[in-house]
């Protein structure tokens, strides 16, 4: 068999290359979902950052959760790998045999990972100590960050479900998904129909008042249930029906500031331990003099970053960015924490000068970055110490491992693609998005950006993406 000269490979492998950007660009312009929407699109080399495609590559668009790939680098150069979040327990008082004459303070360092058993096991040091009476208040501390609940874009009708959840210093999460300010609201059907639906929280919290409307039906009869938190309230109110025998509804529901919420929760793990409190409950400032007691320490950003990615968690965008101000100005605030965003945006190899950044999370539609500025940072992030932690986090096509495949599980399920892709979605009202990384059939590693703006139906974008994925992985 005659060999092949390397100019003819040569010359077979940009002939592949340019059929597949050619096929890219009659996908941009015949796709009817995209008639009369923005697609940005950013092809780079994952060995030289060589821009091989782009379409609109330079035309800032809204990213949605594409925004947390820039949190989760920036975070990851400001903070480190192995940094950790704590919660404090001091008291400005003392402790006389079994009595502690004084208040006790439940001070947040912006913990979105904090649960029930932490606080318990709070509690339970607490009573180890020795303390049984507590002569004074149970104050919560949250003057770690600002006031500011919500980022500045947020709208109302987000902001009682898990995506739209309050930023405090002082928060609580209801399982290891960690979505800080939520409680879990579970509708079960009644013994028989007729009788109201049976409701449960966790965690139990006397913080919320829920009001049950809902009724159990014959299981022939439709299940449709609504729950609902009003604007700044913590009323919960369920209605519709629920058939006999039907499996329970769950619904991630956000509170009215939080920070009274985690209070609620710790008092309840302070009763567990049997340590009785004489006063009442309070939110303050911690006195300068109080004495530490015991600390909880969170989970590691390395480990925190897979639940912030593979899971799209908005609340932990959020704190990361507040968390970032907080350590390098002493402000945790959105505004100082974004400035820490696009320093170190610069240390990594971006110039975030063209970007509009407003949150941590990509809620808002008001945030602008052009595709070929994300496929840089992608391309930039792989010289970075931290960079397997980063790509760790990212979800992993087709892989139905929740925390392994997360919000791409059900996405390019190819078996050939299996384990090739690794990148971050993104969905707000009109818009859709994916980048990330992909090693093609040849085995060459490509870097991908794609924005997808003034979709008519954000769940459009979602096929067009992976039509484009699957199209470069012919590369």
């Amino acid at each position: 068999m005659p060999s092949i000269h390397p100019q003819h490979e040569k010359a077979n492998a940009n002939s592949n290359q340019n059929q597949v950007f050619a096929q890219l660009n009659q996908l941009v312009m015949n796709e009817p979902n995209l008639k009369g929407a923005i697609a940005g699109i950013s092809v780079r080399s994952a060995k030289s950052g060589e821009i091989l495609y782009q379409h609109a590559g330079d035309v800032r668009l809204r990213p949605a959760s594409n925004l947390k790939l820039i949190t989760a680098a920036t975070a990851l150069s400001a903070l480190g790998e192995n940094f950790q979040f704590s919660t404090e327990i001091l008291t400005d008082g003392k402790l006389d045999g079994n009595k502690l004459t004084g208040n006790l303070y439940l001070k947040g360092k912006g913990d979105p990972t904090l649960l029930q058993e932490d606080l318990d096991v709070l509690a339970k040091k607490i009573k180890q100590s020795g303390v049984e009476v507590i002569f004074g208040n149970v104050i919560a501390d949250d003057t770690w960050y600002d006031e500011e609940r919500y980022s500045i874009d947020l709208t109302w009708s987000d902001e009682t479900y898990y995506y739209g959840s309050a930023v405090s210093g002082l928060t609580l999460s209801p399982n290891k998904d960690y979505d800080s300010s939520t409680l879990i609201v579970e509708v079960s059907p009644g013994k028989k129909a007729g009788e109201k639906a049976e409701i449960s929280l966790q965690p139990t919290s006397n913080y919320v008042k829920v009001i049950n409307n809902a009724k159990t039906v014959r299981k022939e009869e439709k299940k449709d249930i609504e729950i609902i938190r009003e604007h700044g309230e913590n009323v919960i109110t369920i209605e519709g029906t629920i058939p006999v025998n039907a499996i329970p509804i769950q619904e991630w529901m956000t509170v009215w500031e939080p920070t009274g919420y985690a209070l609620d929760v710790f008092k309840q793990s302070l009763a567990k331990q049997g340590i009785h409190v004489t006063g009442t409950e309070g939110i303050a400032k911690t006195p300068d003099n109080a004495t530490l007691l015991t600390t909880d320490t969170s989970i590691p950003l390395n480990e925190l970053l897979v639940s912030f990615m593979k899971l799209s968690n908005n609340g932990h965008g959020e704190t990361l960015v507040k968390e970032m101000g907080r350590v390098r100005y002493g402000d945790g605030s959105w505004e100082k924490g974004i400035n820490v965003v696009k320093e170190e945006l610069r240390k990594i190899g971006v110039d975030p000068s063209s970007m509009v950044i407003r949150d941590g999370s990509g809620i808002s539609h008001v945030n602008l970055v052009s595709a070929n500025d994300i496929s840089k940072l992608l391309y930039s992030a792989q010289n970075q110490t931290w960079f397997p932690t980063f790509l760790h986090s990212l979800p992993v096509a087709g892989n139905s491992e929740r925390l392994i495949g997360g919000s791409l599980r059900y996405r390019l399920k190819n078996p050939e693609m299996a384990g090739k892709i690794q990148a971050k979605t993104g969905t707000i009202t009109t818009v859709s998005s994916l980048s990330g990384y992909i090693k093609t059939r040849s085995g060459e590693d490509l870097i991908y950006s794609i924005l997808l703006n003034n979709l008519m139906n954000d769940a459009h974008g979602k096929p067009i993406e992976d039509k484009i994925v699957t199209l470069l992985y012919q590369y």
